[in-house]
């Protein structure tokens, strides 16, 4: 793929940006290096190496679900400025 004027133009309108002629001439030129890099990573011999997802073996560290109450709904209504038949009171806002 080449990147030209009008592809620089056409991705400026995506992104509702506005460039002077020498940025787009900069990011053309700019654009064009990124794709002749991912060639030359084409261009590597990657057969029999595993797909990764990250470079370090993860493993999940988060701890876990365990169900519990920790409030009440006697604990929550003390927070209320006002509360009805254990509910909020809120003001009327449709009639």
């Amino acid at each position: 793929m080449t990147i030209n004027k009008e592809l620089v133009k056409y991705l400026e309108s995506l992104g509702r940006i506005e460039l002077t002629e020498e940025q787009r001439t900069a990011t053309e030129k700019d654009l064009q290096d990124i794709l002749t890099y991912i060639d030359t990573l084409n261009e590597l011999p990657t057969d029999g190496v595993e797909p990764l997802s990250h470079s370090f073996p993860v493993t999940n560290v988060m701890r876990e679900d365990e169900v519990a109450m920790h409030n009440t709904r006697d604990d929550i209504l003390q927070n209320a400025p006002e509360e009805k038949d254990g509910c909020f009171v809120v003001p009327k806002t449709v009639d």
